[in-house]
């Protein structure tokens, strides 16, 4: 193949995101096939694609044109679309994270094995320039030996002004801000520090009407022996400025300023005790998508490895299941299970 002809299975706002990464990230994917539940979404985004709009997989598959599939669903179906797409024999991307428990991203697994085809989890905090630029940084010895670290995810409430988000409903999330949005900040964690080995964390729910966890606060120790502290809150009308993530090394520290889009990289060391700005975030984080998708078009296309593989995708869910059972056992618990 010399084009990747894509179906978008999901309408909603992360398809925006996606459909806007591949006009500007990528060269050889061509979207053909857009799917959603409701259709007048569905033929909106087929009107932005030039595709053909599809009111459900199974159509698509019966009569849309298509070699991978582009998963944006609730959690709760990732599953049951994913399992689907791998039997039609498609590539597969799907949108972090991987199902809403162990044993489904299992059976996942298996369906990917069965099919042979690419299969990606699609986590954009891999592919952000400024988590990239501090791997660097990191691995040049920029600040010494890392000693500890701190990441700060925090997304303030938001008035409802329709229906309940399903984000709000455990059945369907499988968890809270730790596996979905707190999730954006673990993977640098990991890319910087290596693989976490045992957590210890607390929960709560100052969030009202939302089932899952809105504010987690853990410790990560990693398999070095670094020990990390991690926190996350969605709730709260305003959140004030700060800093996002802190390494902090024998030679200097690196912060990262809060803000998804705002803020910069700075470096801290004995030539520069005020700090020298690395780089600036804006608009590096929103080019991720495009980045992320590029890996998966080059996967397909060329054969390529993936820069982090389904495998690796999953250490961001076993990290929060581990948090989860911490906060009932109120003790350290192992990330991988056996």
């Amino acid at each position: 193949m010399t084009q990747l002809k894509l179906a978008l299975i999901g309408c909603g706002g992360i398809a925006q995101e996606h459909w806007r990464g591949i006009q500007t990230g990528t060269k050889r994917i061509k979207v053909t096939a857009v799917v959603d539940a409701n259709l007048q979404q569905a033929q909106a985004m087929a009107e932005r694609t030039g595709a053909t709009a599809f009111g459900s997989l199974e159509d698509a598959l019966a009569h849309g044109d298509f070699d991978a599939v582009d998963i944006m669903l609730p959690h709760y179906l990732h599953e049951e679309v994913a399992v689907r797409a791998f039997e039609a024999g498609k590539h597969v991307v799907l949108e972090k994270p991987m199902s809403t428990s162990l044993e489904s991203c299992g059976r996942i697994f298996a369906a990917a094995r069965h099919a042979g085809t690419v299969f990606m989890v699609a986590e954009q905090s891999q592919y952000w320039p400024d988590a990239i630029k501090i791997q660097k940084l990191i691995q040049a010895g920029a600040i010494g030996e890392v000693i500890t670290a701190r990441a700060v995810f925090a997304a303030p409430e938001r008035p409802l002004s329709g229906p309940r988000p399903w984000r709000y409903d455990l059945a369907k999330s499988g968890g809270g801000i730790t596996m979905d949005g707190g999730a954006h900040w673990l993977r640098p964690l990991r890319m910087w520090l290596g693989e976490i080995d045992e957590v210890i964390g607390v929960t709560g729910y100052p969030l009202a009407g939302m089932d899952g966890e809105s504010l987690t606060h853990a410790l990560l120790r990693f398999k070095t022996g670094v020990v990390a502290v991690f926190d996350t809150l969605h709730a709260g009308a305003v959140h004030g400025g700060g800093e996002e993530f802190r390494i902090t090394g024998t030679m200097g520290e690196i912060i990262t300023e809060r803000g998804f889009t705002s803020g910069g990289v700075v470096l801290y060391d004995h030539a520069h005790p005020q700090g020298m700005q690395i780089m600036l975030k804006q608009p590096g984080r929103s080019a991720s998508f495009g980045y992320e998708l590029e890996d998966f078009e080059c996967a397909v296309l060329d054969g390529t490895r993936l820069q982090a593989t389904p495998e690796y995708s999953l250490g961001e869910l076993q990290t929060a299941f581990a948090i989860y059972r911490s906060a009932l056992t109120r003790q350290w618990e192992k990330v991988w299970l056996d």
